[in-house]
């Protein structure tokens, strides 16, 4: 995993919790540095290593602001220069409700992003959001989040989940 949030405090630190306990390796830079020196970083040890897949986890950041996403359109170029892409997945926040719409149409453009992870499904969001955005864009949902552990996020059932939207 690639630690590509450099300016939160903390996020590397979480990311190396949560890589500790599925025994994977992660690297990351300094604090504020370029998130995209990070990424290159890790796909070059990804490729010498032979690693089958690459995480690079980015910092959140709002749709509306331009700089945050000219950052990562950068980190993507980088990375495509050294090796194929085979997904971008944006994480999106089911308790956003429509505005996600907004946030997805962004980051698609942005980004090229191929499917998405509905996160927060624990609480009261049904996540109606993510079948907006699937039938707006014909974007996949590849996984669901419902809680805090390793195995709250699953791969995304349609079926189960339709069924959760009248429970």
């Amino acid at each position: 995993m690639a630690a590509a949030d450099t300016f939160r405090a903390a996020a590397v630190d979480q990311l190396q919790t949560w890589a500790k306990r599925i025994d994977v390796e992660v690297v990351s830079g300094a604090a504020n540095g370029d998130p995209a020196a990070v990424a290159f970083s890790a796909i070059t040890k990804a490729k010498s290593e032979n690693y089958d897949y690459l995480l690079v986890d980015t910092a959140g950041r709002l749709h509306t602001k331009e700089n945050l996403m000219q950052e990562l359109g950068k980190v993507i170029r980088v990375i495509e220069k050294q090796s194929p892409v085979d997904e971008i997945l944006l994480v999106l926040d089911a308790t956003t409700g429509q505005n996600g719409i907004n946030q997805a149409k962004v980051f698609i453009e942005a980004a090229g992003v191929t499917g998405f992870i509905l996160t927060k499904l624990d609480g009261s969001a049904k996540g109606g959001v993510g079948l907006a955005i699937e039938k707006e864009f014909g974007l996949p949902i590849k996984f669901i989040g419902t809680g805090e552990q390793i195995s709250d996020l699953a791969p995304f059932d349609p079926e189960h989940y339709i069924a959760s939207l009248f429970d």
